[in-house]
């Protein structure tokens, strides 16, 4: 597990501290377990036999629904959205593993309902969110159960709904871990292809063959002489290998070429119309794109701006989709910088009425509010407050990528500064 910070200090603050003893700890379903048992005891003491209480009741395991034949529960709504987001507030957390103080959320307030059968084009600029958005949908980020539903399951907590491929998520890196790198490294290795599409535990042989074909993989291919394109189309491949309901896709198409990119898109439509499977889709590659969507979304800094009918959208009916997402990506630019500006301005007038030198000190804290890109101020590297712990403070690498369990640089001096 990673180290706390106060161990891994460079003057040693918190290693005479640091103790070995093992906490104790208990886990939800030995607690549960440890609490029935503690009823039960009780109601015989008394010997009442009482019923389970309400939180006991809720919390004990449940019998599966049936199924309904189309791999989902047979408590399921059909009429149900496929995906829907309600008032999604979401924030990477710093080192402590806590959202960093002083910084804004990456996404607020963010509501969407997706209908069943849909092809969704997720529009907007480069940090807007939508990675962050996909993988949200994917269940590799923790939030409250009832912020995010897809097939009207809570996709982190609810795990059967990627181990049955219900829901699938193809992003925009493949890779694996290496020790002692501390972090990843492309998927690469001296077997074919076909050893790894075979690998797909429940894949369809006529569902993989039809993949190859529409693909154009060569099942020989030997995956570290292939290119950054042939192992994309790989990636793909093996992300679709089973027959899914809900795909988020992110920037997949990046390394394809014109065929492959418009034969992906042609099996994706042919998914959603036969199947009833919804496809979110996140690029920023709209050629041919026109004629796919049978949505449009639109975020912009952490908010959707509108998710909108195909048909509601006149630039994909006059074949003028890059135009329109060129203008809506630019207005956002210069409402980012006004926005950026009036910070500026409100600093300004606080620091002006804070006395004499005032002004000097807000025209520079100005110019630095409005050369930052995403509208924060820009900040810089004072030596002199390493290790200081407040609302501004200096934080060491620890030695353990943030979000992972390898080890980057052990014990390094690497500042980060947070806000």
């Amino acid at each position: 597990m990673p180290v706390p910070v106060a161990v891994t200090h460079p003057q040693g603050a918190g290693l005479k501290a640091a103790s070995a003893a093992v906490l104790p700890s208990e886990g939800p379903f030995e607690r549960l377990k440890r609490e029935q048992a503690e009823q039960a005891a009780a109601a015989a003491a008394a010997g009442a036999g009482a019923a389970p209480s309400p939180a006991l009741a809720a919390a004990a395991p449940r019998p599966a629904a049936a199924n309904n034949g189309n791999g989902n529960g047979g408590n399921e709504d059909p009429a149900a959205p496929a995906v829907e987001v309600l008032d999604l507030e979401f924030s990477y957390p710093g080192l402590d593993g806590r959202p960093i103080p002083g910084l804004p959320p990456l996404i607020s307030g963010m509501r969407l309902a997706l209908p069943r059968g849909a092809r969704v084009l997720l529009l907007g600029a480069n940090g807007a969110g939508k990675t962050t958005l996909l993988r949200i949908l994917a269940g590799k980020h923790m939030v409250s159960q009832d912020s995010v539903r897809v097939l009207g399951r809570p996709p982190f907590h609810d795990t059967g709904l990627t181990t049955t491929g219900d829901l699938a998520y193809v992003g925009g890196s493949w890779a694996r871990d290496v020790a002692f790198a501390g972090a990843g490294v492309p998927l690469t290795g001296d077997f074919p292809a076909r050893r790894l599409l075979d690998s797909v535990p429940g894949a369809d042989p006529a569902r993989r063959d039809r993949l190859l074909d529409v693909l154009d993989i060569d099942p020989e291919w030997r995956m570290h002489r292939v290119s950054d394109g042939q192992r994309r189309r790989v990636q793909v491949a093996a992300g679709l290998m089973r027959p899914f309901r809900v795909l988020l896709l992110d920037e997949v198409t990046v390394d394809l070429d014109v065929l492959g990119r418009a034969s992906l898109m042609d099996f994706l439509a042919q998914e959603c119309a036969e199947r009833g499977a919804c496809v979110v889709y996140a690029t920023h590659i709209f050629d041919g794109l026109e004629g796919w969507p049978s949505h449009v979304a639109y975020v912009a800094r952490g908010k959707l701006a509108f998710c909108r009918p195909a048909g509601e959208v006149p630039a994909l009916q006059q074949g003028a989709l890059l135009e329109m997402v060129a203008g809506l990506l630019r207005e956002d630019r210069e409402a980012k910088r006004a926005d950026a500006v009036a910070a500026a301005a409100a600093m300004a007038a606080a620091l002006e009425a804070a006395g004499e030198g005032g002004a000097a000190a807000a025209g520079a804290a100005a110019e630095k509010v409005i050369l930052a890109d995403d509208g924060l101020p820009v900040l810089t590297y004072d030596a002199s407050r390493d290790g200081e712990m407040g609302a501004f403070s200096y934080v060491f690498n620890n030695g353990w990528v943030p979000g992972t369990l390898n080890t980057s640089l052990k014990l390094s001096t690497n500042a980060v500064v947070r806000m």
